[in-house]
């Protein structure tokens, strides 16, 4: 095995191997380093991938889907089974976890397994089965990604109290009741995928509100059609004890409350996997949770090393840690092809129902002071919203009352995370409402709802001038 390399890589999840793989097509030499026994990081291993495979399970396993085609009250299937349950995310878990090997092995990248230590800036050092390896780098990236964050004196090494790495591992049966504590993105698709398996979920969030991030419109439609499947929200509580005992776990809340689960979830914030890198040593600048801090061009104070994905923070999203990745080596070996990642990016929440969004949120706007008006359009007075029985998904369209461009695009129902690209190709290029009244649309679809949100903006639009 080569011992010098133009590249090494820490990490191979989504920002480790496409930086890696670039810089390989390029022609780079590359080495990636992994600690754990398999490929792909969290977003194949425990994050992005497992959960949005068990939100399709319990979709199946629910009938929910069916619900709203014929009415009937499906109950849950007969006999279901924790195996069950995981079997279709185990199966996609391996597929991904093979291609990934088979994408170092067609870029002739080498991987080496154990804990890495980065020994100055041109060094790392990998301690491994066979002792230690130390290899020499133009170029470092960090992908090391990131870590549920453990609260102090919350029991995780007990069954009955879970993060969301170790859940799908560690859960032996399907429970009857679940407490998730945290309103964040993993904290509603978890209690959402349960809550669909009809296991009696309270979801525990210390704010006011859920995803405060997305569209406040969004997030309430979203919280509503939760509670309307059996979701119980807290809000303005926080976890201060968990006492497990037996087969249930007591939760102490701030107010002085308890409630028993069966089972609880921990889901509250992340922390970066920097542990043992020896950055501090180096004069890494970093920030808070261990957060290494980089340039727009995802540079760390330490000009030959640099860090992209969920090490560096938000918006820790498997999309936008591929492009970072990609975009840090290209700028490391001065290439053209990708200087920097599109300002526009799309984010999506796979809840039941599904969310998402790109660009400004109406309350971005007041918060900026920006002039802006609203479209909408709803799945109940779609035909194909009609046909697949999703009659409470909605496309709103925020856009400016002067010239129509359009500022954001925020979707909830049926395959939201999909027909959102349609409207982010318009924030990005800064077109205008009128590019969604001007195209044919196939009929019956869900994407023709563009269409009719824009002739809403345009009826508001016409009565603001």
């Amino acid at each position: 095995m080569r011992d010098a390399y133009d590249l090494v890589v820490i990490g191979s999840g989504p920002a480790g191997e496409k930086g890696a793989t670039q810089a390989a097509s390029c022609g780079k030499r590359v080495a990636v380093v992994e600690r754990a026994p398999y490929l792909g990081g969290a977003g194949i291993n425990t994050g992005t991938i497992p959960s949005k495979t068990l939100r399709e399970t319990a979709l199946y396993f629910s009938g929910l889907r069916q619900r709203g085609l014929y009415g009937i009250d499906y109950s849950l299937r007969e006999g279901l089974t924790v195996q069950h349950f995981l079997f279709r995310e185990r199966a996609v878990v391996e597929t991904e976890r093979r291609l990934a090997h088979h994408n170092f092995a067609g870029h002739d990248i080498d991987v080496l397994w154990g804990h890495a230590s980065i020994k100055d800036a041109h060094t790392v050092m990998v301690r491994g089965a066979g002792g230690e390896t130390e290899l020499t780098a133009t170029i470092i990236l960090i992908a090391s990604g990131s870590s549920p964050r453990h609260p102090p004196g919350i029991p995780f090494a007990h069954p009955r109290v879970h993060d969301s790495d170790e859940i799908l591992f560690d859960l032996d049966r399907i429970p009857e009741t679940m407490a998730v504590v945290g309103g964040g993105v993993i904290g509603c698709e978890y209690a959402s995928i349960f809550t669909a398996l009809g296991v009696r979920v309270t979801l525990i969030e210390s704010g006011t509100e859920l995803l405060p991030f997305v569209d406040e419109e969004i997030a309430r439609r979203l919280r509503e059609r939760l509670e309307e499947l059996g979701l119980c929200v807290m809000f303005d509580e926080q976890v201060t004890e968990a006492l497990p005992a037996g087969d249930h776990v007591t939760l102490v809340l701030e107010s002085g409350a308890r409630m028993v689960c069966d089972i609880a979830l921990w889901a509250a914030g992340r922390q970066s996997n920097i542990a043992g890198l020896g950055l501090e040593a180096l004069g890494v600048e970093l920030g808070k949770r261990g957060l290494i801090i980089v340039d727009e061009t995802f540079r760390t104070s330490l000009p030959s090393i640099y860090a992209a994905g969920d090490v560096i923070g938000f918006p820790a999203l498997a999309s936008t840690s591929m492009e970072q990745g990609r975009v840090a080596v290209m700028h490391a070996f001065d290439l053209p092809e990708k200087e920097r990642i599109s300002p526009v990016i799309p984010l999506a929440v796979y809840t039941i129902p599904e969310i998402a969004m790109a660009g400004l949120t109406e309350q971005a706007c007041r918060q900026q002071n920006i002039p802006y008006l609203t479209g909408r359009a709803h799945y109940k007075n779609n035909s194909r919203g009609q046909i697949i029985g999703d009659t409470a998904g909605m496309l709103k369209l925020v856009f400016s009352p002067k010239d129509k461009t359009l500022l954001g695009v925020h979707h909830i129902g049926e395959l939201a995370s999909e027909l959102v690209h349609i409207g982010l190709a318009v924030v990005r290029h800064g077109g205008t409402i009128d590019e969604f009244t001007s195209q044919v649309w196939n009929y019956p679809t869900l994407a023709d709802t563009y269409k009719y949100a824009a002739h809403d903006g345009l009826r508001a639009w016409a009565a603001h001038q």
